[in-house]
């Protein structure tokens, strides 16, 4: 998974768009964008946060100013556990020749001392996307860590996993009727990118565009 791969196979599917949410890291995004830009494919840049109740949600933030403050938020947060490299693998940033420009040393499966609502709260105020992930799993899911959404909550849309039916899903969870759904790929190896994918009917291809597409009917 590294950022010229990831970019030719998108490409190779016939992706637009993809995103790059690392685990409560940002610092792959640039990267990538120098390289797909250059491909003429579209980057969504951000995270998948853990917040404090282990929920996985995907926040994603519009240019390298805002990405620097997701970056700042999620180090203030995260908590200071080494990563043991021989139970989690290195943590690296690589550039296109696959180089190594940076190791992380702080474990990034770690949970932020953030709650699901705050974490919302600091991305709306990048004006950002927030996305609770694979809703439907039965672990690290707003559902499986909670039991229901919280009623405050105003999310752009909700993320299935790939193998799950959304029309199914939908009618065995009426309450959620008035939330829009995506299905992504949750791509952690090259392999699985592009296997599902959302049609996002946007007048333009920004994130201005796409956001507004999120949250139309």
């Amino acid at each position: 998974m590294t950022p010229f791969n990831i970019v030719t196979k998108a490409l190779g599917k016939g992706l637009s768009v993809i995103g790059i949410t690392d685990h409560n890291s940002t610092l792959q995004c640039a990267e990538i964008v120098r390289i797909a830009s250059r491909e003429g494919l579209f980057v969504l840049c951000g995270a998948e946060i853990t917040t404090k109740e282990e929920v996985h949600v995907l926040a994603f933030v519009d240019g390298e100013s805002n990405l620097t403050k997701l970056q700042n938020y999620l180090n203030d947060h995260l908590p200071r556990v080494l990563n043991n490299t021989d139970v989690f693998g290195y943590q690296l940033v690589v550039n296109e020749k696959e180089e190594v420009l940076y190791q992380e040393d702080c474990l990034l499966i770690s949970a932020l001392d953030q709650t699901i609502e705050e974490v919302e709260q600091f991305i709306n105020t990048l004006n950002g996307i927030f996305i609770p992930a694979h809703i439907d799993k039965k672990q690290n899911s707003v559902m499986s860590q909670l039991g229901f959404m919280p009623p405050g909550l105003k999310p752009d849309a909700l993320e299935l996993s790939p193998g799950t039916n959304a029309e199914i899903f939908r009618s065995k969870n009426k309450y959620l009727s008035g939330f829009n759904l995506i299905h992504s790929s949750d791509a952690h190896y090259l392999e699985d990118i592009g296997r599902v994918y959302t049609d996002i009917p946007v007048k333009e291809l920004s994130f201005e565009g796409i956001k507004i597409a999120l949250n139309s009917n």
